[in-house]
Protein backbone atom coordinates (compact mmCIF):
# COMPACT_ATOMS: atom_id res chain seq x y z
CA UNK A 1 0.00 0.00 0.00
CA UNK A 2 1.22 3.48 -0.88
CA UNK A 3 1.14 6.18 1.77
CA UNK A 4 1.14 9.96 1.31
CA UNK A 5 1.55 13.01 3.53
CA UNK A 6 -1.03 15.20 5.22
CA UNK A 7 -0.26 18.01 2.78
CA UNK A 8 -0.90 15.80 -0.24
CA UNK A 9 -4.24 14.57 1.10
CA UNK A 10 -5.25 18.09 2.12
CA UNK A 11 -4.63 19.31 -1.42
CA UNK A 12 -6.50 16.34 -2.91
CA UNK A 13 -9.54 16.85 -0.66
CA UNK A 14 -9.40 20.66 -0.80
CA UNK A 15 -9.26 21.03 2.99
CA UNK A 16 -6.69 22.38 5.46
CA UNK A 17 -3.75 20.35 6.76
CA UNK A 18 -5.14 20.81 10.25
CA UNK A 19 -8.46 19.25 9.25
CA UNK A 20 -6.67 16.17 7.88
CA UNK A 21 -4.66 15.80 11.10
CA UNK A 22 -7.87 15.99 13.10
CA UNK A 23 -9.45 13.29 10.94
CA UNK A 24 -6.41 11.11 11.62
CA UNK A 25 -6.35 11.83 15.34
CA UNK A 26 -10.04 10.90 15.65
CA UNK A 27 -9.56 7.64 13.74
CA UNK A 28 -11.66 8.73 10.79
CA UNK A 29 -9.12 7.72 8.10
CA UNK A 30 -8.71 3.91 8.11
CA UNK A 31 -5.10 2.78 7.78
CA UNK A 32 -3.53 6.11 8.79
CA UNK A 33 -0.71 5.79 11.32
CA UNK A 34 1.94 7.92 13.00
CA UNK A 35 5.67 7.70 12.49
CA UNK A 36 7.06 9.97 15.18
CA UNK A 37 4.97 13.09 14.68
CA UNK A 38 4.19 12.47 11.00
CA UNK A 39 0.94 10.97 9.76
CA UNK A 40 1.14 8.37 6.99
CA UNK A 41 -2.12 8.19 5.06
CA UNK A 42 -3.19 5.59 2.48
CA UNK A 43 -2.99 7.18 -0.97
CA UNK A 44 -6.45 5.86 -1.84
CA UNK A 45 -8.08 7.06 1.41
CA UNK A 46 -11.60 8.46 1.03
CA UNK A 47 -12.50 11.81 2.57
CA UNK A 48 -14.66 11.19 5.68
CA UNK A 49 -18.25 12.34 5.55
CA UNK A 50 -19.41 14.60 8.32
CA UNK A 51 -21.05 12.48 10.96
CA UNK A 52 -24.83 12.67 10.80
CA UNK A 53 -25.10 13.09 14.55
CA UNK A 54 -23.42 16.47 14.17
CA UNK A 55 -25.84 17.67 11.50
CA UNK A 56 -28.31 19.28 13.87
CA UNK A 57 -29.30 22.02 11.43
CA UNK A 58 -30.09 22.60 7.77
CA UNK A 59 -27.61 25.47 7.91
CA UNK A 60 -24.26 24.17 6.64
CA UNK A 61 -22.33 27.00 8.26
CA UNK A 62 -23.91 26.37 11.66
CA UNK A 63 -23.03 22.67 11.40
CA UNK A 64 -19.42 23.52 10.57
CA UNK A 65 -19.15 26.08 13.38
CA UNK A 66 -20.55 23.53 15.84
CA UNK A 67 -18.26 20.76 14.58
CA UNK A 68 -15.13 22.91 14.70
CA UNK A 69 -16.08 24.24 18.14
CA UNK A 70 -16.52 20.72 19.51
CA UNK A 71 -13.24 19.62 17.88
CA UNK A 72 -11.47 22.70 19.26
CA UNK A 73 -10.16 23.22 15.74
CA UNK A 74 -7.88 26.20 15.18
CA UNK A 75 -7.41 27.90 11.83
CA UNK A 76 -10.95 27.43 10.49
CA UNK A 77 -14.08 29.56 10.25
CA UNK A 78 -14.96 28.98 13.92
CA UNK A 79 -11.53 30.23 14.99
CA UNK A 80 -11.84 33.23 12.63
CA UNK A 81 -15.35 34.04 13.85
CA UNK A 82 -14.37 33.89 17.52
CA UNK A 83 -11.48 36.32 17.13
CA UNK A 84 -13.12 38.76 14.71
CA UNK A 85 -16.50 38.93 16.46
CA UNK A 86 -14.95 39.29 19.89
CA UNK A 87 -12.27 41.80 18.91
CA UNK A 88 -14.55 44.04 16.85
CA UNK A 89 -17.56 44.00 19.17
CA UNK A 90 -15.42 44.76 22.23
CA UNK A 91 -13.38 47.35 20.35
CA UNK A 92 -16.55 49.24 19.36
CA UNK A 93 -17.31 49.52 23.08
CA UNK A 94 -13.87 50.89 23.96
CA UNK A 95 -11.71 47.83 24.69
CA UNK A 96 -8.01 48.67 24.44
CA UNK A 97 -6.89 45.15 23.55
CA UNK A 98 -5.31 44.77 20.12
CA UNK A 99 -6.35 42.21 17.55
CA UNK A 100 -3.20 40.18 18.31
CA UNK A 101 -3.84 40.28 22.05
CA UNK A 102 -7.41 39.10 21.48
CA UNK A 103 -6.11 36.25 19.34
CA UNK A 104 -3.49 35.26 21.95
CA UNK A 105 -6.14 35.08 24.67
CA UNK A 106 -8.27 32.79 22.52
CA UNK A 107 -5.42 30.57 21.35
CA UNK A 108 -3.28 30.37 24.49
CA UNK A 109 -5.33 31.81 27.36
CA UNK A 110 -2.43 34.23 27.91
CA UNK A 111 -1.74 37.82 26.93
CA UNK A 112 1.47 39.58 25.95
CA UNK A 113 2.15 43.15 27.09
CA UNK A 114 5.28 44.96 25.90
CA UNK A 115 4.58 48.30 27.55
CA UNK A 116 1.86 50.27 29.26
CA UNK A 117 -1.05 48.84 31.19
CA UNK A 118 -4.21 46.92 30.32
CA UNK A 119 -7.60 47.18 31.98
CA UNK A 120 -8.36 43.86 33.67
CA UNK A 121 -12.02 44.16 32.66
CA UNK A 122 -10.97 44.21 28.99
CA UNK A 123 -9.25 40.86 29.48
CA UNK A 124 -12.13 39.34 31.45
CA UNK A 125 -14.76 40.53 28.97
CA UNK A 126 -12.72 39.19 26.06
CA UNK A 127 -12.52 35.72 27.63
CA UNK A 128 -16.21 35.96 28.50
CA UNK A 129 -17.15 36.99 24.96
CA UNK A 130 -15.53 33.81 23.61
CA UNK A 131 -17.91 31.89 25.89
CA UNK A 132 -20.83 33.95 24.58
CA UNK A 133 -19.98 32.98 20.99
CA UNK A 134 -19.91 29.30 22.01
CA UNK A 135 -23.27 29.81 23.71
CA UNK A 136 -24.98 31.24 20.63
CA UNK A 137 -23.58 28.45 18.44
CA UNK A 138 -24.82 25.76 20.84
CA UNK A 139 -28.22 27.45 21.23
CA UNK A 140 -28.69 28.93 17.76
CA UNK A 141 -31.77 26.82 17.00
CA UNK A 142 -33.60 27.67 20.23
CA UNK A 143 -36.18 30.47 20.12
CA UNK A 144 -34.88 33.79 21.35
CA UNK A 145 -36.09 34.39 24.90
CA UNK A 146 -35.63 36.71 27.86
CA UNK A 147 -33.75 34.01 29.76
CA UNK A 148 -31.35 33.47 26.85
CA UNK A 149 -30.67 37.20 26.50
CA UNK A 150 -30.09 37.54 30.25
CA UNK A 151 -27.77 34.54 30.18
CA UNK A 152 -25.68 36.19 27.45
CA UNK A 153 -25.40 39.31 29.59
CA UNK A 154 -24.41 37.26 32.63
CA UNK A 155 -21.72 35.37 30.72
CA UNK A 156 -20.34 38.60 29.24
CA UNK A 157 -20.14 40.62 32.46
CA UNK A 158 -19.48 37.88 35.04
CA UNK A 159 -16.28 38.48 37.00
CA UNK A 160 -15.88 42.11 35.91
CA UNK A 161 -15.65 45.06 38.30
CA UNK A 162 -19.24 45.91 37.30
CA UNK A 163 -20.41 42.53 38.59
CA UNK A 164 -19.34 43.58 42.09
CA UNK A 165 -21.75 46.52 42.07
CA UNK A 166 -25.19 45.64 43.39
CA UNK A 167 -26.91 48.30 41.31
CA UNK A 168 -25.34 47.01 38.09
CA UNK A 169 -27.53 43.87 38.14
CA UNK A 170 -25.42 41.51 36.01
CA UNK A 171 -27.61 39.03 34.16
CA UNK A 172 -30.72 41.08 34.79
CA UNK A 173 -32.37 44.25 33.57
CA UNK A 174 -31.07 47.68 34.54
CA UNK A 175 -31.96 49.43 37.79
CA UNK A 176 -30.87 52.92 36.72
CA UNK A 177 -31.85 54.97 33.65
CA UNK A 178 -29.24 55.17 30.86
CA UNK A 179 -28.71 56.77 27.47
CA UNK A 180 -27.27 55.59 24.16
CA UNK A 181 -25.70 58.05 21.75
CA UNK A 182 -27.21 60.92 23.74
CA UNK A 183 -30.71 59.50 23.27
CA UNK A 184 -33.05 58.49 26.09
CA UNK A 185 -33.82 54.79 26.46
CA UNK A 186 -36.57 52.80 28.14
CA UNK A 187 -37.04 53.55 31.84
CA UNK A 188 -36.03 50.64 34.13
CA UNK A 189 -39.59 50.12 35.40
CA UNK A 190 -40.83 49.56 31.82
CA UNK A 191 -38.02 47.33 30.50
CA UNK A 192 -39.55 43.97 31.37
CA UNK A 193 -42.85 44.81 29.68
CA UNK A 194 -41.16 46.29 26.59
CA UNK A 195 -38.85 43.31 26.20
CA UNK A 196 -41.78 40.89 26.45
CA UNK A 197 -43.66 42.84 23.78
CA UNK A 198 -40.60 42.96 21.52
CA UNK A 199 -39.88 39.23 21.84
CA UNK A 200 -43.52 38.24 21.46
CA UNK A 201 -43.90 40.13 18.18
CA UNK A 202 -40.55 38.91 16.89
CA UNK A 203 -41.14 35.24 17.73
CA UNK A 204 -44.48 35.28 15.92
CA UNK A 205 -42.48 35.57 12.68
CA UNK A 206 -41.77 32.04 11.47
CA UNK A 207 -38.93 32.67 9.02
CA UNK A 208 -37.15 35.88 9.92
CA UNK A 209 -35.68 37.97 7.12
CA UNK A 210 -32.40 39.85 7.14
CA UNK A 211 -34.29 43.13 7.62
CA UNK A 212 -36.44 41.76 10.46
CA UNK A 213 -33.35 40.60 12.37
CA UNK A 214 -31.80 44.05 11.99
CA UNK A 215 -35.04 45.73 13.03
CA UNK A 216 -35.14 43.61 16.19
CA UNK A 217 -31.59 44.74 16.92
CA UNK A 218 -32.51 48.39 16.50
CA UNK A 219 -35.52 48.01 18.83
CA UNK A 220 -33.42 46.09 21.36
CA UNK A 221 -30.82 48.84 21.42
CA UNK A 222 -33.53 51.49 21.80
CA UNK A 223 -34.84 49.72 24.90
CA UNK A 224 -31.24 49.26 26.14
CA UNK A 225 -32.37 46.77 28.77
CA UNK A 226 -29.07 46.33 30.63
CA UNK A 227 -26.94 48.81 32.54
CA UNK A 228 -24.04 48.12 30.14
CA UNK A 229 -23.14 45.53 27.52
CA UNK A 230 -26.24 46.12 25.40
CA UNK A 231 -24.34 46.59 22.14
CA UNK A 232 -22.32 43.40 22.48
CA UNK A 233 -25.33 41.33 23.56
CA UNK A 234 -27.35 42.83 20.71
CA UNK A 235 -24.73 41.99 18.09
CA UNK A 236 -24.41 38.44 19.46
CA UNK A 237 -28.19 38.08 19.09
CA UNK A 238 -28.01 39.22 15.45
CA UNK A 239 -25.32 36.64 14.72
CA UNK A 240 -27.34 33.90 16.42
CA UNK A 241 -30.54 34.81 14.59
CA UNK A 242 -28.80 34.81 11.23
CA UNK A 243 -27.58 31.27 11.93
CA UNK A 244 -31.05 30.22 13.11
CA UNK A 245 -32.67 31.48 9.91
CA UNK A 246 -30.05 30.18 7.46
CA UNK A 247 -28.80 33.68 6.66
CA UNK A 248 -25.09 34.43 6.28
CA UNK A 249 -24.15 36.29 9.48
CA UNK A 250 -22.01 39.40 9.73
CA UNK A 251 -19.65 41.20 12.08
CA UNK A 252 -19.73 44.98 12.52
CA UNK A 253 -16.07 46.01 12.33
CA UNK A 254 -14.11 49.21 12.97
CA UNK A 255 -14.46 50.35 9.36
CA UNK A 256 -18.25 50.26 9.64
CA UNK A 257 -18.65 51.49 13.22
CA UNK A 258 -19.71 55.05 12.41
CA UNK A 259 -22.04 53.88 9.63
CA UNK A 260 -23.53 51.41 12.10
CA UNK A 261 -24.17 54.16 14.65
CA UNK A 262 -25.69 56.37 11.96
CA UNK A 263 -27.92 53.51 10.83
CA UNK A 264 -29.26 52.94 14.34
CA UNK A 265 -29.92 56.63 14.86
CA UNK A 266 -31.60 57.19 11.48
CA UNK A 267 -33.61 53.95 11.32
CA UNK A 268 -37.00 55.62 11.57
CA UNK A 269 -36.13 58.03 8.77
CA UNK A 270 -34.04 55.77 6.50
CA UNK A 271 -33.73 52.03 7.12
CA UNK A 272 -31.31 51.68 4.22
CA UNK A 273 -28.40 53.17 6.17
CA UNK A 274 -28.27 50.31 8.69
CA UNK A 275 -29.31 47.61 6.22
CA UNK A 276 -26.61 48.61 3.73
CA UNK A 277 -24.00 48.70 6.49
CA UNK A 278 -24.93 45.20 7.62
CA UNK A 279 -24.96 43.94 4.01
CA UNK A 280 -21.46 45.34 3.52
CA UNK A 281 -20.26 43.49 6.62
CA UNK A 282 -22.05 40.36 5.40
CA UNK A 283 -20.10 40.55 2.13
CA UNK A 284 -16.89 40.44 4.16
CA UNK A 285 -18.06 37.32 6.02
CA UNK A 286 -19.02 35.72 2.70
CA UNK A 287 -15.47 36.30 1.49
CA UNK A 288 -14.20 34.35 4.51
CA UNK A 289 -16.62 31.52 3.71
CA UNK A 290 -15.31 31.42 0.15
CA UNK A 291 -11.74 31.29 1.42
CA UNK A 292 -12.59 28.32 3.67
CA UNK A 293 -14.54 26.65 0.81
CA UNK A 294 -17.85 26.74 2.72
CA UNK A 295 -21.04 26.86 0.70
CA UNK A 296 -23.69 29.40 1.59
Amino acid sequence: MNFVSVAEIAKKWNVSDRMVRNYCAHGRIPGAFLTGKTWNIPADAIKPERESKKQFSENKLLNILKEQKDMKLNGGIYHKTQIELTYNSNHIEGSTLTHDQTRYIFETNTIGVEKGTINVDDIVETANHFKCVDYIIDNALKPLSESMIKELHFILKNGTSDSRKDWFNVGNYKKLPNEVGGEETCQPKNVKEEMKKLLSAYNEIKDKSFEQIIEFHKNFESIHPFQDGNGRVGRLIMFKECLANNIVPFIIDEDHKLFYYRGLKEWENEKGYLIDTCLSCQDKYKAWLEYFKIEY
